[in-house]
């Protein structure tokens, strides 16, 4: 969330302190017993109101920040009720709908927005410090460049056609801000994303991304996921009520302590280590967090999956998931 604004106050002007004079013969002298009384009729002395107006200043402070800071979130907040054995997962669009788009381009991500309760997409930095959506550690595959995202500024990233690759209809496609992406998230109201942040982001870097969540209006329609610890350390330290859901190889059996001591509200991992430690998904649904599995596009997948009561359904193919959802699960 954004800090509040700090509160100020303007500096007071004080009058310079007049000399003090002493009583003429002719002026009557205080009576004694008025003269503890005195001591309150005088302003406090620069140091004491220093103090006051710091007191002042502080409790106004925090009274803004308790005022502007949510509650904790939790993954039913976000993910709706968990699912039981047997209940169909949410669909989400790994790279938007690359299985008629060329990935994290906008075009494969307004598909997904249009179509389906969840879009996943990655976000690097560019050498000038601009977030941007892009998943491979070089621009080879898709732009025909061995270079990286963060050897480049925006606008020689920019020049890149990153759509030409995939079919000659999407030549010219570049590769997208995260600013533009948001902005588009927020004009579709039912829809949500997964943020992946690649790689480590330290504090300041993952301030960039969390601001622009919460300029464009979009706290609880946003969460954040890495396989990074520091990431995911600093996304806790500078946006604590943000949701956050780490990506994970292997379920820990246990996976509660883990999703306490970070701050998470699920994990995204492989379909074996759901089914090698079915018992670690139920813990984490009996503590409130979501367990979602990553990139699964075959129906044996789905199946076991779904069996389970897995959350959350990371795909290439989000068409064809949600299809085989609406007539496994009419209604859904």
């Amino acid at each position: 969330m954004e800090r509040p604004e700090p509160v100020t106050h303007a500096s007071r002007a004080v009058a310079p302190t007049t000399a003090r004079r002493r009583p003429s013969a002719a002026a009557p002298a205080t009576p004694a017993r008025f003269r503890p009384l005195a001591v309150f009729a005088r302003p406090p002395r620069r140091a004491v109101r220093a103090t006051l107006a710091a007191i002042a200043v502080a409790l106004v402070a925090t009274v803004l920040f308790i005022a502007q800071t949510p509650p904790t979130v939790y993954a039913i907040d976000v993910f709706g009720a968990l699912r039981a054995p047997g209940e169909p997962a949410f669909t989400v669009g790994h790279r938007g709908d690359r299985a008629t788009a060329p990935e994290n381009t906008m075009p494969s991500l307004e598909l997904a927005m249009d179509e389906l309760e969840f879009v996943e997409t990655d976000v690097q930095l560019t050498r000038d410090g601009v977030p941007v959506l892009f998943h491979d550690a070089t621009l080879e595959r898709v732009a025909g460049v061995d270079r990286s995202v963060d050897e480049l500024d925006l606008d020689e990233l920019e020049r890149l056609d990153v759509g030409a690759w995939y079919a000659p209809e999407y030549a010219g496609e570049r590769v997208p801000t995260l600013e533009r992406f948001l902005t588009a998230l927020a004009r579709c109201d039912d829809a949500r994303a997964l943020i992946e942040l690649k790689a480590d982001w330290t504090p300041e870097e993952a301030r960039l991304v969390t601001d622009l969540v919460e300029r464009h209006g979009l706290r609880g329609r946003v969460v954040f996921q890495s396989f990074s610890i520091e990431t995911l350390t600093s996304l806790q330290a500078v946006a604590p009520t943000l949701p956050r859901i780490m990506l994970i190889r292997e379920l820990p059996a246990d996976p509660v302590p883990m999703a306490e001591r970070f701050g998470l509200i699920g994990f995204a991992t492989t379909v074996d280590s759901v089914t090698a430690v079915p018992g670690a998904l139920e813990r984490a649904h009996d503590a409130g967090i979501a367990v979602l599995c990553y990139t699964l596009n075959e129906l044996e997948h789905w199946e076991t999956v779904n069996a389970l009561g897995v959350d959350g359904i990371i795909t290439d193919e989000p068409s064809e998931l949600d299809a085989w959802l609406a007539e496994t699960a009419p209604g859904t």
